[in-house]
């Protein structure tokens, strides 16, 4: 479904991504992991083409979507979750959400909302809201069904849980596997190691740009250096 061949991403003269290769295949979760820094958001976002990718190729469904605008992939059928949840505080949850599905007819709008207040029903009770004076719990999930909006078919997480309470973890990532059951592939970047590789089918772990471990995320969970180094033994 999502193919990256031979990633770089640079910022500069820095070099945050190198020479990248992984896939998502469809129906899957697949979750990367590695420490602050280790360039997971880079390349998340350059899925999205910003930045974009100063060498190698990326392709969804077989098209090469490498050097698309932002908008364009998009409407090519993937969704992003930003780190931050970058809400827009001043409007309320049904405005943000219509936001997500902006290039959507009226009916298709109400009928993505009406699937994100199922997903999220302390959505639909805070629908008149703004979306600043909401829990960032609360944000979150707003944040995840304003990608939903565009009904995607892969979506991209990026630290979905930081910050939050563990209950609210918990949720998030039950929402996560039922977001998957519902036929949206999963791209993941988390930094709850554990959890992230619990949930994901596979894996791979990127330090300093490089992926240096690919398996399924049983399998890395029970790799010694992936314990060592990420799940605190």
């Amino acid at each position: 479904m999502l193919e990256l061949q031979n990633i770089s991403t640079h910022y500069g003269s820095i070099c945050a991504v190198n020479n990248v290769s992984l896939c998502v295949n469809q129906g899957e979760i697949v979750s990367l992991i590695g420490s602050n820094g280790a360039g997971k958001t880079s390349l998340l976002m350059t899925v999205c083409g910003n930045p974009r990718a100063s060498s190698g190729t990326i392709h969804f469904e077989g098209e090469d979507i490498t050097s698309l605008q932002t908008h364009h992939i998009m409407q090519r059928g993937i969704a992003v979750s930003p780190e931050g949840r970058r809400i827009f505080p001043d409007l309320t949850v049904i405005e943000n959400l219509q936001m997500g599905g902006f290039f959507l007819g009226k009916q298709e709008i109400e009928a993505g909302m009406e699937h994100v207040f199922h997903l999220f029903p302390r959505l639909k009770e805070r629908a008149a809201q703004r979306a600043g004076t909401m829990s960032g719990g609360e944000q979150q999930m707003l944040a995840i069904g304003r990608a939903l909006m565009s009904k995607p078919r892969l979506l991209l997480m990026d630290e979905p849980t930081l910050g939050l309470a563990p209950l609210i973890i918990a949720q998030i990532f039950e929402i996560i596997q039922t977001i998957r059951n519902e036929g949206v592939t999963v791209f993941l970047v988390e930094q709850n190691a554990n959890r992230a590789l619990q949930i994901a089918d596979r894996g791979y772990v990127l330090e300093t740009g490089n992926l240096v471990l690919e398996d399924t995320g049983a399998n890395l969970l029970r790799n010694d250096a992936v314990r060592k180094a990420y799940l605190g033994g």
